[in-house]
Order: C-alpha cells, then structure tokens, then sequence
C-alpha cells in the first residue's frame, strides 16, 4: 500500500506548494525528510512578513538574515517587509543574496520612526515592482534619497496611503514623499498606482506625466485633492496612456471637458464618486472612440440622457464592462434600451444599489448577456417587493455558461425561494463551471446555496458580502499590475 512516507520528494514538493508558509514551517516539524522538503528554496519565492496579513512573524533581524542567506537565496523573486525589519542591514543582505529579486513592498504605514538609512549603500537593483505603504507622519525623504539610483528599472509603482485610516476630524497633512523628486528616478513607469493619499493633488501627476512616456495606467482613487486641472497635458503627453482610475476624486466638469478625448487612446475609466455634470459626462463619453471599460457609479448627472447620447454616438461599440452602481436617476426602461443594442458584448455588468432595478429587468436582458463573466445585481436596501431568487438563478445558469464572479446583494428578507431551490442551484453550479465566486448576503439562502457547492466540493464558490465584493476591475487589462496587499 502506497503511503505519504513513499511518496518522491518532488510528489511531496508539488503537495507543499500548495500550502501557506505558516503551514509549510509546521511541516518542517513532522520529520527530518519533510524538514528538508520545507526548506527548499522553491517554495520561498514570494515570501510575505507582515504577520497581521497573513504573513510569517520573524522574531529578530538576525533570524531574517539568516533566512536570506539560507532559505530564499536566488529563488526569491517577491518580499514583503514591515517597518521593523526595514533596516539597511536587510536590504543590503537582500541586494548581495537575492539577485532575482523582482517585486517588494516596504510597510511604514505604522512607522513613528524611522530607522537610520545613513550608512545604506545597497539596494535590489532588478525592482520591476516596488510598493510603499506610507505613513501619514513619517517624512521618507531620509531613505528615498538612497534608493533613487536602484530604481530606474521599475516599471510598476504604488504609493499606498492612509484614506481608510483618516478620521472625521481635520488634521495637518504632510507631504510624507517627495513625488517630484521621485518621478526623475523613475522614468520607465507603465503602471503608477497613488491610493488614498491625501496630499496628492494635480501637481504630482503632471510631475509622472512630465517624465515617464511609457504610461499606460495611471490610478489616483481615493486622492481627493485631485481636480483634473492637468489631465488635458495628461493625455497630450500620455499618448500610450490607456487606463485612468479616478475613484473619489473631487474632478471639476469644466477641466474634464477640456480633454481632447478623441485624440486620447484611453480604454479604461473609473469616475466613480466624481460628481460630474450630465453634461460633462455626454461630452466625453462621445468623444472617446474606444472605451471599453467604464466604472460611473454614485453619480447624480448619469442619467437616461447620457445613455442616449452614448448609444447614438456610436462610441459604445467597443464596451465590453460597464458599472453604473447606486445609478438612482438611470431608469429601468433606459437601461433596457442600451442592454438589448449593447448587452451581448459586455462581459462585466454591475448595476447594484438600485432598488428600482429588479430581478424583472434582469430576467428581461439575460438573454443578452450571454457573454458575461461579471454581474453585479441588487441592493442592501429592505424593498417593498419580493426578489423570486429560483427563477433568477435557473435565468443566469441557461444565459451566461462563461460567469465567473456573480455577486447578488438584495436583503436576505426580500429573497423568495421554494422547497425546489436546490434545483435551480444545481442547475447553475453545473452550468457555470467556471463559476469562481458567488456572493450572498448572509441568511438562510445563503446558507443553502454554500451547503450546495460544498457537497459537490467547490468549499470556496459560495461567500458572504460582509467579507467579500465583487468588482468589474478583475476585466481591467492591467488588472494583475494593480494588485496591492
């Protein structure tokens, strides 16, 4: 009989792989074999130490040391450090031990200090991606000035801010990083990702636009202070520029119009939150000859008017995700009208947050949509009618076989479902094999569709909405780019 101490140890690699490092360092327990199996440097490419997200603890800077001279070595091709193990000690360790080091990510986001760069003269010089979670009163200057020479190759940036730490009171913000500084160090940027930082403004992304003509994706969602003041000069120097995030942004109507959209090669759009005018909204989007991807979610001006115009333009033939969330002035008749000339080709739809939007216009367009990857439907709002969940699902399973991510968001108390509801779930699991996550609300139709998918082994499908969302980001051509932790 076969038994796990027979297997070859590259069966038993192969298994390891497959584990967290936590669990991989519990192994190293079991047995000197298995000891030697955990250590192999191949399952330590990408190696996170930030213990509160989900990393290992490492109890000392000589255990680290040790750790990159012995366990990652050249394997090692992704790091996440936090601010105590960011030491010049480390990195000079990590340049001399680890020359395939490719992606890192240094975490001040709870720094009050600084540790003494003074004496640094090393850094990893094959970066092609580099993260900062920055501090929201720690200057980085101190260590920036000794990086910039080693980072001229980065081609992925993200400056991670503290918009979710920020409380209601107003307090002194400061210029954590100098951006102007770094924008010179850096001149073959594609993809600049600037998150929830509260002192960027326009100045700093004329500062990127100014020198790095590679630009493929800017992102400043969550920065408030920007305007849009220098996105015309954006795009005029930004000829490859094809994805622009701007999420929350306090974007002025007037500046966006100024925009020579039609000479622009933007594919990608993120205006949620942007407050933009009915107007302005028309404008641009019938003068952007290729978008395919557009997120306009929270804003009163998109109403049925820019729908109309949108359609008429022509502009729109290229669409292939469109997210119009908490759209409250988009009525369900207008809607249908742009699904049923536009529906087959998006492969991404969110219309959630609308409580006039129901499973009626759903089961009306689903037909249409049998392109789709990504829907989003529903609304956490208690509503006044009924949502036949059962009919809904069997409609999805027979229209969309290529859905990958289905997030339904009706209150657990307006879902309808009968004694015949594992049928129509198991018509969809079995339909949709390619179905990697199904968000619920909790209750008890959650709780029926998660036991479904768990007896036929699919334990990770089914999730709840308090700890998971879906997006239609997961269609962004950069999307594996902008992916931070």
């Amino acid at each position: 009989m076969l038994t796990i101490e027979k297997l070859p140890d590259k069966v038993l690699l192969n298994i390891f792989s497959y584990l967290t490092h936590r669990e991989i360092c519990r192994m190293a327990t079991v047995c000197r074999r298995w000891r030697m199996v955990a250590y192999d440097t191949k399952l330590w490419t990408h190696v996170s130490l930030r213990p509160e997200i989900s990393g290992l603890h490492v109890s000392s800077l000589e255990s680290l040391l040790a750790l990159i001279s012995i366990r990652f070595g050249p394997s090692l091709r992704y790091i996440e450090l936090p601010i105590e193990l960011i030491t010049h000690t480390v990195l000079h360790e990590l340049a001399a031990k680890c020359p395939n080091l490719t992606h890192m990510l240094l975490d001040f986001s709870t720094a009050m200090q600084l540790h003494d760069f003074s004496e640094m003269q090393a850094f990893p010089t094959k970066l092609r991606y580099l993260c900062i979670c920055l501090s929201e009163v720690i200057f980085m200057e101190g260590f920036m000035r000794k990086i910039y020479n080693f980072i001229n190759g980065l081609e992925i940036l993200h400056l991670i801010g503290t918009y979710e730490k920020v409380e209601e009171e107003e307090e002194e913000i400061y210029e954590v990083i100098n951006v102007h500084k770094l924008k010179s160090a850096t001149p073959n940027l594609r993809v600049i990702n600037l998150y929830g930082i509260n002192f960027v403004d326009d100045s700093h992304i004329d500062a990127f636009s100014s020198n790095c003509i590679q630009l493929e994706c800017l992102a400043v969602n969550f920065c408030n202070k920007v305007t849009g003041s220098t996105m015309k000069t954006l795009f005029q120097r930004s000829r490859r520029l094809t994805c622009l995030l701007m999420n929350g942004c306090s974007l002025r109507s007037d500046y966006v119009m100024q925009v020579e959209w039609e000479k622009s090669s933007v594919q990608e759009l993120d205006l949620t939150a942007t407050d933009l005018s009915t107007e302005c909204l028309i404008d641009m989007l019938t003068r952007i000859p290729n978008l395919r991807f557009l997120s306009a979610g929270q804003i009163n001006g998109f109403n049925d008017s820019v729908l109309k115009a949108w359609v008429e333009a022509g502009t729109a033939r290229n669409l292939v995700a469109l997210d119009v969330d908490s759209s409250d002035n988009l009525s369900d008749e207008a809607l249908h009208r742009f699904l049923s000339r536009h529906g087959s080709q998006l492969h991404g739809l969110v219309l959630g947050g609308m409580p006039h939007i129901t499973d009626q216009l759903w089961q009306s367009v689903l037909q249409l949509l049998n392109n789709a990857k990504i829907l989003i439907m529903g609304t956490q709002e208690r509503l006044g009618i009924n949502i036949h969940v059962d009919q809904l699902m069997d409609g999805i399973a027979n229209s969309c076989p290529n859905l990958e991510r289905l997030e339904l968001r009706w209150d657990p108390e307006n879902l309808r479902f009968s004694d015949k509801s594992q049928k129509a779930i198991d018509i969809l699991r079995v339909k949709c094999l390619k179905l990697k996550c199904l968000v619920l609300s909790d209750g008890r139709y959650y709780e029926i569709v998660k036991a479904n998918f768990e007896r036929a082994d699919r334990t990770t499908v089914v999730r709840t909405s308090t700890n998971c969302r879906v997006s239609n980001y997961y269609l962004l051509s950069n999307y594996n780019d902008l992916i931070f932790n």
